[in-house]
């Protein structure tokens, strides 16, 4: 297991060891140890695993909870996607800044998105499923979006937009600008 470079300091890439030979491999895709090797927080709890399944093109965010936040290791068990996070603390250097990552079921790669960052996918492959650890039990009373199509942050999707499918939720989320009074997170250095 190794980490890879991120531009954008908080999110954290992993590299796993995948194990293969002619009859499939092995990885191991969380390790509570991990943590303290590779810079995640040990005060980061995973309480809660999400899978979705999601077809080509699909777009869902850019999701983040307020209040304490919810900090999420995220991987692509099948499938290809591109990977987003968008800083949101105040004072950070990068506030406002997106980072994209690819995760696949051949790299195995893993990302940690910590407290602070916007998270959103697009699917890149026919269908993807996507898995993820988070810090905290859903809660919709404190799930919030922005814009995916914010012209201020100005997400690069690698598909063409007449491909994009989004929700009508993430169709209507506002942008950056819009809410920046009353996000929570701020930048420790």
């Amino acid at each position: 297991m190794e980490t890879l470079p991120t531009r954008i300091s908080g999110p954290v890439l992993i590299q796993p060891s995948v194990f293969g030979d002619e009859r499939g491999f092995f990885v191991e895709t969380y390790r509570r140890r991990w943590h303290a090797e590779v810079g995640i927080p040990a005060a980061d709890e995973f309480i809660q695993d999400n899978h979705s399944r999601s077809t080509r093109g699909v777009v869902r965010g850019m999701h983040f909870h307020v209040g304490a936040g919810v900090a999420k290791l995220v991987r692509c068990a099948r499938g290809r996607i591109l990977d987003v996070v968008v800083d949101l603390r105040r004072g950070s250097p990068s506030y406002g800044e997106w980072e994209g990552f690819e995760l696949d079921d051949e790299s195995m790669r893993i990302l940690y998105v910590p407290v602070g960052f916007a998270h959103g996918f697009c699917v890149l492959s026919e269908v993807a499923d996507v898995i993820y650890k988070q810090t905290a039990y859903y809660d919709p009373q404190v799930e919030r979006g922005i814009a995916w199509n914010d012209p201020d942050i100005a997400i690069d999707w690698p598909l063409p937009l007449a491909e994009l499918i989004l929700s009508e939720r993430d169709s209507a989320a506002p942008r950056l600008s819009e809410i920046a009074g009353e996000l929570p997170f701020t930048y420790d250095r």
